[in-house]
């Protein structure tokens, strides 16, 4: 294979020569809810502890008097802060979108990329969305090349995302293919993101979107000031593949780029928790809703589910703090069970409880064959639940909700992105109408501006 026509030439290529025009517009649309949906959970970040921690470190490091928003403090800092920040502020709540076949969170890398960019040079609406379809073209199927093994230790958005980053970012500073190679190249050799940190609660998963976006966009900016990197990161002899991965497959990098529209299979996450833990959930509430059971009914419950779960579930025994409850399966099973849902009020208010934890007791996963082979591609959810009196229930369900198939409607993404704004006094609802009407008119804006004002003026 020629230099010329290696994937990661393809790759580059197509974010850097993509044009609003050659985007399906429904693809468009869909980006339109993806973003609106990044920026409740963006706002939903506020006050948590880590996110704080990461936005005062961007806010001592970058320019008080910057163009691209922290949406959080409502304060302007460079493009580099400003996405730094956002990025670890949207990836905190756990409602922030996934990609089902890459295992990877998209909105949290690329919009607070092509937010603060196109702030910061005063871009058009359709330039910030061509920008992420790239970012999610790109960033998914790197994540789809990976493959399995990649998952198993390493955060594939932390990963992935360096590169998705870097390709959003490449696309607005109107990279040439051959510099878009070359951000793509210094991206990769940034890429990074352990998932050890589940293990004791540490607050490591912010920093990886953080880093990620960062990172993805300095390789830019680099790349545009003729910086060289990798031309081979992906599939060369010492790049991603060879030292992150078992079972990468190439073919996926390039597979229907421009013809299958990956972001479109993005999924909305209707839980405020893992999305491992969904299938499962939304399978228990159809038992208990079905059979109508109380948690008190139940003796035991068995989710069955693919690998990647008992991997990334599995250490996470005895939930210490709200953030890791949202990884253990036994506290999202207990609160569906004992106060109807898993939302941010259920955890912050109960991830404790002793009928929680009673109920989390009660929870084993086991591998099941046929979730297994399903997934990536698929997210099945298969619970038995044996009861008090002695009954064996099952339940099923084939699409989550939230998933493309199962998806959630434009209505129900402006409740929800209200619901996450409000819930830490983000935004307010005036305020957050103004954000969705701006959302869903975003192609005909001729210039991204503020999208919150200072708290002194509201």
């Amino acid at each position: 294979m020629t230099t010329s026509s290696t994937p990661e030439s393809i790759l580059a290529s197509f974010a850097a020569d993509l044009k609003a025009e050659d985007i399906p517009p429904a693809v468009l649309r869909r980006a339109e809810d993806l973003l609106l949906d990044w920026i409740g959970s963006a706002l939903a970040g506020k006050g948590a502890r880590p996110v704080e921690s990461i936005t005062r470190f961007a806010s001592a490091m970058g320019a008080g008097d910057g163009r691209s928003e922290i949406l959080i403090h409502r304060t302007r800092s460079s493009p580099l802060m400003a996405a730094m920040a956002n990025a670890a502020a949207s990836h905190f709540a756990e409602q922030d979108d996934v990609h089902n076949g890459s295992v990877f969170h998209p909105a949290a890398v690329v919009f607070p990329v092509a937010l603060a960019i196109s702030q910061a040079h005063g871009l058009s609406g359709a330039q910030l969305l061509t920008a992420a379809v790239a970012g999610y073209e790109v960033g998914i199927r790197v994540g789809e090349f990976l493959g399995r093994s990649h998952y198993k230790i390493f955060h594939t958005t932390g990963t992935a995302g360096a590169v998705a980053a870097a390709v959003t970012a490449g696309h607005l500073l109107a990279l040439t293919p051959d510099q878009m190679l070359h951000a793509i190249g210094s991206a990769g050799t940034q890429a990074s993101g352990l998932w050890e940190f589940l293990r004791d609660a540490a607050d490591s998963k912010q920093l990886h979107t953080a880093h990620a976006a960062g990172a993805g966009l300095t390789a830019a900016y680099l790349a545009k000031d003729d910086f060289t990197g990798a031309r081979r990161i992906l599939t060369g002899a010492q790049g991603m593949a060879a030292g992150m991965s078992s079972d990468a497959d190439p073919a996926r990098l390039t597979d229907g780029l421009g013809t299958r529209w990956a972001l479109a299979e993005t999924s909305f996450k209707f839980h405020a928790s893992c999305r491992h833990t969904h299938p499962a959930a939304d399978a228990l509430q159809q038992i208990l809703q079905r059979h109508q059971l109380a948690a008190g009914d139940v003796k035991a419950v068995t989710a069955q589910v693919h690998q990647a779960a008992i991997d990334v579930l599995g250490p996470v025994t005895d939930p210490q703090t709200v953030h890791q409850s949202k990884f253990s399966m036994g506290t999202v099973l207990g609160l569906v069970a004992v106060h109807g849902r898993a939302g941010l009020s259920e955890f912050d208010g109960h991830f404790k409880d002793a009928a929680v934890s009673a109920f989390h007791d009660k929870v084993s996963m086991v591998l099941d064959a046929e979730v297994d082979r399903a997934y990536p591609a698929r997210w099945i959810g298969k619970v038995h639940v044996d009861t008090i009196d002695g009954r064996r229930l099952e339940g099923r369900v084939d699409e989550p909700k939230g998933d493309p198939g199962n998806t959630l409607e434009r209505h129900e993404l402006e409740e929800k992105a209200t619901r996450l704004a409000l819930y830490r006094d983000g935004a307010t609802a005036a305020e957050m109408q103004s954000v969705i009407g701006w959302a869903w008119s975003l192609m005909s804006v001729a210039r991204v501006g503020i999208l919150l004002e200072p708290v002194a003026s509201r």
